[in-house]
């Protein structure tokens, strides 16, 4: 029974059978998200490599996120509010950073007044093929602590529910989609889906 036990955990820990579970181009990815440090991979082994790989690991001076989700296999990436191009952001009689542990970054970026404004974003990144969601986490007021209680201040909001928010997503392939939402229900983190994109498989992969 010891020597089957050891038979069962040998192959368990196989190459390849955790090289199945990571994307066909991971060295890609992990050169892109690691850069110099790549090089401690090699030394790792596939389930090494895929344990790395499941962790939300920080890169691009610590403004994206990326992990392959374990239940799915697919790429998720984060991206900070300061790794975006806001429309304003400096100028603090429209906008300020707030520390809140609602954000795996521990900070957003609060708009308290402002008659109009763009948010640009562009991502560099060797997915791999397959179909990929953008959405934008927003949220409507100003959330805090009271009495050990999370509350939010709704008092300021006003205006979103005259005019729809557009969000728009295009690609270097020149995929596009466009769509427009009313932002709702203050004090929640609501994802809206700005749109869908298909990454083909590549001839060399």
């Amino acid at each position: 029974m010891a020597m089957l036990n050891r038979a069962f955990r040998g192959a368990s820990s196989a190459d390849f059978v955790w090289e199945s579970k990571l994307p066909l181009n991971y060295g890609d990815v992990i050169e892109r998200v690691f850069g110099g440090d790549a090089v401690f991979c090699k030394d790792l082994c596939k389930r090494d490599i895929y344990s790395t790989l499941c962790r939300p690991n920080s890169f691009d001076g610590g403004t994206k996120k990326v992990w392959l989700d374990k239940s799915t296999g697919k790429t998720c990436m984060l991206v900070a509010s300061n790794g975006l191009a806001i429309t304003g952001i400096d100028d603090r009689r429209y906008w300020s950073r707030i520390p809140t542990e609602e954000s795996r970054f521990y900070s957003v970026a609060y708009l308290q007044q402002i008659w109009w404004f763009e948010v640009d974003g562009e991502i560099e990144f060797p997915f791999p093929p397959g179909s990929y969601s953008l959405f934008f986490r927003l949220q409507l007021g100003r959330a805090h602590k009271r009495f050990g209680r999370r509350v939010c201040n709704s008092e300021h909001i006003h205006g979103w529910d005259r005019k729809p928010v557009r969000f728009q997503l295009s690609t270097s392939d020149g995929q596009q989609a466009t769509k427009q939402c009313y932002l709702k229900e203050p004090g929640k983190w609501i994802h809206y889906r700005a749109g869908i994109l298909s990454l083909p498989v590549l001839a060399n992969q």
